[in-house]
């Protein structure tokens, strides 16, 4: 993310930029970097209430890749960004847009993301993604579904 402001200058626009654009350009190592080292980054509509990520190695082991599932090309697409009256919050609108290595099956992948940036760095982030989707694309329901099973099973 070299061509990037330096972290302490970058708005809350540069750093949802690089961060999207960084997930589309597969740039893992890099995207722990644009959290601070104590953030708190959850997904509301996860189907399995993931716990909310605290620290930047949980980002890191977040963002690693895990070698299985399908290629992604993707790219972001439809992006609006809303300027909120605090200068360290935005919204934004998005979707991955892409399609499968493998099979090349289309995809969009919707979501609004609600960033707190300060001093450079994601301090918090409510990220509100279509999970179910996702799943799908990767080839991740029926696993996804069984997790869910248990889960209700537990709960």
């Amino acid at each position: 993310m070299s061509e990037d402001p330096e972290p302490e200058h970058r708005s809350p626009r540069d750093v949802f930029l690089a961060l999207v654009n960084g997930v589309a350009e597969g740039r893992w190592e890099e995207l722990p970097e644009l959290y601070a080292e104590h953030t708190d980054v959850v997904h509301p509509f996860h189907p399995l209430r993931a716990p909310a990520l605290r620290t930047r190695e949980e980002l890191r082991a977040h963002f690693a890749p895990t070698g299985t599932g399908p290629l992604l090309i993707r790219r972001p697409a439809n992006i609006t960004i809303h300027e909120t009256a605090d200068p360290e919050v935005i919204v934004a609108e998005f979707e991955y847009r892409g399609h499968v290595a493998e099979s090349g099956e289309e995809f969009a992948l919707p979501g609004i993301f609600v960033l707190r940036v300060r001093d450079g760095q994601i301090v918090s982030s409510r990220d509100y993604f279509d999970h179910l989707a996702a799943a799908r694309v990767r080839g991740g329901l029926d696993p996804l579904f069984a997790a869910l099973h248990s889960a209700g099973e537990t709960g």
